[in-house]
């Protein structure tokens, strides 16, 4: 999501993996450069290990803060927090790096698209959809970026063939989004399903920042894209809050300020270089598995802290999204085919 994550794709090279052409979306991994069969598939160690699972908890828990944040701030306004706030860490963090900060207008000019595509719309729908749903239905909701984003490429990358695992991946997904929402959707009026309708808009823009990042933004640093989307994405919210917010009221209360600040320090900051930490380490299939590990940890803080309940086809409706997701990745049936032939020899 609200969190997401993949707008220029990574590109591998074995285990020293080269970096420079991937940058975070929200809080899901939307698609890969290259068909993630076709890649040699890096062993996870136990560094690797704690550091996707890690991941996996502060891009959770962005629907967790969001839902506390939403009982005095308007949706907007915490997207405005979540990246005005994270930019300075950032800042720091590029700095320290060494890492030089673009100048030309081309560039600047795509981190405003970046910054609308990745974080001003999915992240302002998404914290709307959690006015109206809970916040593990809408991690739930969100981990279809992934099968989305793979159709998405294919359809306007030409590197990126739409193969039929994909668009099976894909129609698996939608099957899951539907069992969810349910029949009634389409007979009647509910502020639900248009809340979840919201987040899936909210993956569709998930997925045009992959592309965008794929075509405009390949030949600059990681980090460094991380950086100029959120300044992209705090330029064009802050008129957005004042028009339409207003002036953002500083009187919250500790909770809620520990969430907007949890929101862009965690699920923001140390969520980009968790994620270039990862791909770096273990290599960018590897990293895919987060976004089937998302919800889990989004549904156990909302259980836990808020109370929710998820209906009984919100948990079917997941299994389907996961096993659209497994379809889509090709790994876990290229090898239980591969252990078939094994032993048929």
């Amino acid at each position: 999501m609200n969190g997401g994550l993949a707008s220029v794709f990574p590109q591998e090279t074995g285990r020293g993996a080269q970096v420079a052409q991937a940058i975070p979306l929200g809080e899901t991994i939307a698609t890969e450069k290259q068909d993630m069969t076709k890649q040699p598939i890096q062993e996870m160690d136990l560094r690797a290990s704690v550091m996707l699972l890690l991941l996996a908890a502060v891009w959770g828990g962005s629907f967790f803060f969001g839902e506390i944040a939403l009982s005095e701030v308007p949706p907007l306004t915490i997207t405005l927090h979540r990246v005005i706030w994270a930019v300075p860490i950032l800042v720091l963090i590029v700095l320290f790096k060494g890492l030089s900060i673009p100048r030309t207008p081309r560039v600047w000019g795509a981190y405003l698209v970046m910054g609308a595509l990745n974080n001003a719309i999915p992240f302002s729908l998404i914290f709307w959809g959690q006015t109206q749903i809970d916040s593990g239905l809408a991690s739930i909701l969100n981990a279809t970026t992934a099968m989305f984003a793979a159709v998405v490429a294919g359809v306007l990358l030409k590197d990126e063939p739409l193969t039929p695992k994909k668009i099976a991946g894909a129609a698996l997904g939608i099957l899951g989004v539907a069992f969810i929402m349910g029949p009634s959707a389409l007979t009647e009026f509910n502020p639900s399903n248009l809340a979840q309708l919201a987040i899936l808009g909210a993956t569709l823009s998930y997925a045009l920042a992959g592309v965008w990042g794929r075509t405009a933004l390949s030949d600059q640093p990681p980090l460094v894209n991380a950086l100029g989307m959120l300044i992209g994405s705090t330029v064009l919210m802050i008129p957005i809050v004042l028009m339409l917010d207003g002036p953002p009221n500083f009187a919250l209360s500790v909770g809620v300020w520990a969430a907007l600040l949890g929101m862009a320090a965690l699920s923001t900051a140390l969520a980009y270089v968790l994620y270039f930490a990862i791909l770096a380490r273990t290599g960018a299939a590897n990293l895919l598995l987060v976004t089937l590990l998302i919800p889990p940890f989004a549904i156990g803080l909302g259980v836990t802290f808020l109370g929710e309940k998820l209906e009984p086809n919100a948990w079917i409706g997941f299994a389907i999204i996961a096993l659209g997701f497994a379809v889509t990745d090709g790994r876990l049936f290229s090898s239980f085919s591969k252990r078939k032939s094994q032993q048929a020899e």
